[in-house]
Formats: structure tokens, sequence, C-alpha cells
């Protein structure tokens, strides 16, 4: 079963599963974030890190890479799972042949609800249609698991750009051919 997502800038739709756990899920759109998110976009993201159980001082330490500004927003291909006016989750990147995903955050009450396989499904077929070969993904710990359950393969550790020393668990998943 399918709902239609229309994108609020050009009117594109897409179809995508309806997930039962989402309240309102019928009334469920993604659509491409636009730089008065901004703000928004970033407490979400800061709320989602913090429900890993980090202390004050480590999401201090994490402020600005959670930061969304609406100069990326302009840039990126950024787009945001919404329901009743509310955003629920988002993803983020910019696009190269190899990108990477920037942000990939859901609300902490919406995890297990299926909003970050919508995302993620949408991430893909995003990248796939702008030419992107492969999506390299530097995830936090904790959101490991629903990586490798989509697919992704773990590729290194890559040094955290907030916390030194620290080590973030990276995955790629090949989305594209070359011709």
């Amino acid at each position: 079963m399918g709902t239609t997502f229309t994108h609020t800038c050009d009117h594109t739709t897409w179809r995508f599963p309806v997930y039962n756990k989402v309240k309102d899920a019928e009334h469920s759109t993604i659509r491409r974030a636009c730089s008065d998110d901004a703000e928004e976009l970033s407490e979400l993201a800061f709320r989602s890190k913090a429900s890993w159980g980090y202390d004050a001082a480590f999401m201090a330490a994490c402020q600005a890479e959670l930061t969304v500004t609406p100069a990326y927003l302009a840039k990126a291909q950024t787009f945001v799972y919404g329901t009743s006016g509310r955003v629920l989750g988002f993803y983020g990147f910019l696009t190269d042949t190899t990108t990477q995903l920037d942000y990939m955050f859901v609300e902490p009450e919406c995890f297990g609800s299926g909003i970050g396989r919508a995302l993620f499904e949408h991430a893909l077929q995003t990248a796939q249609d702008q030419g992107v070969l492969k999506l390299v993904i530097p995830s936090d710990p904790g959101a490991a698991g629903f990586y490798q359950a989509m697919g992704a393969q773990r590729i290194a550790e890559t040094p955290s750009e907030s916390i030194p020393g620290r080590m973030l668990p990276t995955f790629q998943i090949l989305i594209g051919r070359s011709s």
C-alpha cells in the first residue's frame, strides 16, 4: 500500500509506503527543505543525537556539526518528512559522484516507525537521480544497526570532527552503475 507525497517546490510526486506506527501517516509528506527550515532541522538533529544518552558536554561539542544552515540548504539535496505541519525527520547531502550523507535524523519518539526507512529510500532515489554512484555514511554508533538493515556495508571507522579521539563507524552503499 502506498500514499502520494508531493514535493512542494516543483510539485513532483513520489510514492512511498505508509507506516502504521506514524500517527497521521496518510497526511505525511516528503518535501525539499527550504531555508526557513534551518533552525527547526538543527533542533531536531540535536534532539535525535541526544537521544543516544550523551551528556551535556558531549552535545555541546557536537553543536556545530548538528547545525543546519540556510547556506547548506540552498546547495544540498535536503528533504524533510513531515505530517500535519510537523517535521519528524530529514536527510541532506551534497551531490558528487561519491556523496556523503551529511544529515539523517528522525525525532526520537518516531524511532522504529518507518520514517527513517522512508527517508533513506528517498535519499537513495534522489542520489541515483543525481548520478551518484556511492553514498558514504558516517554514522553515530547508535544508528549503525539501522544502516546495516538498510543494506549499507561497514567500510571503516572515521575520526569524529567534534570529539578528538572518537571514532565513528562509516558505511557505504552502492546505488548506481557507471556507464
